[in-house]
Parts: structure tokens; C-alpha cells; sequence
């Protein structure tokens, strides 16, 4: 492989290393909490606050106007609004069937929205699978600034979530606000998701999120040991995703996805070849 080459994959790879740590970390919360699709529902959200704005005259047709990017975040946060109100053990109608609906309208919105565009079947592609090639080194290094500010929140009150994350009554019981801080988590994601769905597409954004922390949660009791497992399973689905994309000129996002269901089929069989 060449240097340019090398090159061209430095800033994309790169920036999956920076995702992969907030998102290993995020995931794995999620995995615990029963909520598995959020993050796909927050990025579906996300791409359709982002189809309104470039749809807006003010953005003029431009994905890369900054209004598209905080009106984007005002959607995904009226998300977590809703997502963090309605968590309860309790309820008849569980969390994972509101956020399941949440995407499932958000998407059909989208294409409603995208059926005015001229170009609604690159938009639709665009938002899916984006196109982390095109990632620069700017938009990796404030995408860093920000999940290190991100991963500072969480290190921080850490005991909290955790706490919350594995058993909400307990918490609730000793005078946790359990809403208060649902709405601070996914406001958290909010900002992790918007960052990257526009770069990534909302496919990756949840293999992401979801494949490192299943892989995880499988080989591994502590959560040290499952973050280290999710981290090094996002960098290797990575760095596979990004050379088949290279060698046999595949869309980058989608070849990703691929090399994360297909590192989760070898720790699946890996988990069950070990249990007989």
C-alpha cells in the first residue's frame, strides 16, 4: 500500500478511534439499560432535523451550514426529552416501544421531507451510510475536543450513572432525581450522535454504538474489561471496513457495518464453542 493511500485512510481511521472510545463506553450503558435502539432512533431524529434545515432557505441547500448542525441538535434533544420522561418499570407501554416508534415516524418524515428534494435518493444514501472518506482533519479534531469533553461529563459522575444504568429503583430510593439524570445521559448522546451521523451515516452510528458493546458484554464480567473488548472490536471492524472498502472499492460506512456483524458472528460462535 502506498503512502498517499496510507494518507487518504489516516483521518478516516483516526476518527473511527476517536468514536470508537465514547461510543464502546456509551454502548455498553445501553446494552445494560434495555434500550438497544436508542441510539438508532436518536440518529434517525438527528438526520431528520438536518433534512428540515437544508430544506430551509436559510441553509441554502448546504449540509455543511451550521444551521443544519444546531438544528439537528434541537431535534435530537426534544429526543431526549421525551426518552428520558418516559423511562419507568412500571409503564404498560415500555421505553423500547416508544423509541422504536420514535424512529420508525422519524424516518418516515425524512422521506416525506426528502420527497421535495431534487437529489432524494443521494440524501437518503448520504444519511444512511454517509461517507467517512470524506472526513477532514478539522472535523476529527473537534470531534475530539468535544467527546473528550463528553467523556469528562460522564468520568466524572460516573457513580451516578452506573448506578442509575444498573439498577434505577436503588437509585431512585436513595433520592436520585433517575429523570433528571436520563435526560443529562441522553443529552450527552445527543451530542455524540449528531456529531457523527453526519459524517457517518445513522447505520454506522448504531453499529457503532451497539456491535463493541454486545461483544463486550459477552466475553466479559467487569467494565473495564468490556470496554477494552469494545474498543478493540470498533478499531479492528475499523480498520477491516476500511482497507475492503480500499481493496475492493465498497462504500466505506456499509463495509464497516459489515466487519462489525461479522466480528460479533466470531465472538458469538468463539462464546458458545467456549460454554461446550
Amino acid at each position: 500500500m502506498s503512502w498517499d493511500i496510507l494518507q487518504f485512510l489516516l483521518a478516516p481511521f483516526v476518527a473511527s478511534l476517536v468514536i470508537a472510545g465514547i461510543h464502546a463506553y456509551l454502548g455498553i450503558h445501553v446494552v445494560e439499560r434495555g434500550v438497544i435502539f436508542v441510539d438508532l432512533s436518536l440518529a434517525q431524529i438527528a438526520a431528520f432535523g438536518a433534512t428540515i434545515a437544508i430544506l430551509l432557505p436559510w441553509s441554502n441547500g448546504d449540509p455543511h451550514n451550521p444551521s443544519v448542525y444546531w438544528t439537528s441538535l434541537v431535534f435530537t434533544f426534544i429526543g431526549a426529552g421525551i426518552f428520558s420522561t418516559i423511562r419507568s418499570r412500571h409503564a404498560r407501554i415500555p421505553q423500547e416501544a416508544i423509541i422504536g416508534i420514535s424512529y420508525a415516524v422519524a424516518s418516515a418524515a425524512t422521506i416525506l421531507a426528502l420527497s421535495k428534494s431534487s437529489s432524494e435518493g443521494e440524501h437518503l444514501k448520504d444519511m444512511l451510510v454517509g461517507n467517512l472518506l470524506s472526513v477532514s482533519w478539522t472535523e476529527v479534531w473537534q470531534t475530539a475536543v468535544l467527546y473528550a469533553f463528553i467523556g469528562a461529563f460522564h468520568f466524572a459522575f460516573r457513580k451516578r450513572f452506573l448506578s442509575i444504568t444498573m439498577n434505577p429503583d436503588a437509585a431512585e430510593a436513595a433520592g436520585v432525581k433517575v429523570r433528571l439524570w436520563d435526560f443529562l445521559f441522553y443529552a450527552a448522546f445527543a451530542l455524540v450522535v449528531v456529531s457523527f451521523v453526519r459524517v457517518a451515516g445513522v447505520l454506522l452510528t448504531f453499529a457503532y454504538l451497539i456491535v463493541p458493546a454486545v461483544c463486550g458484554v459477552m466475553l466479559a464480567e467487569r467494565w473495564m474489561g468490556r470496554l477494552l473488548i469494545g474498543f478493540g472490536t470498533a478499531t479492528a471492524a475499523s480498520l477491516l471496513g476500511l482497507l475492503a472498502s480500499y481493496r475492493l472499492d465498497l462504500p466505506t460506512g456499509a463495509a464497516i457495518v459489515c466487519a462489525c456483524g461479522l466480528l460479533l458472528v466470531i465472538v458469538s460462535i468463539f462464546v458458545v464453542v467456549r460454554r461446550t
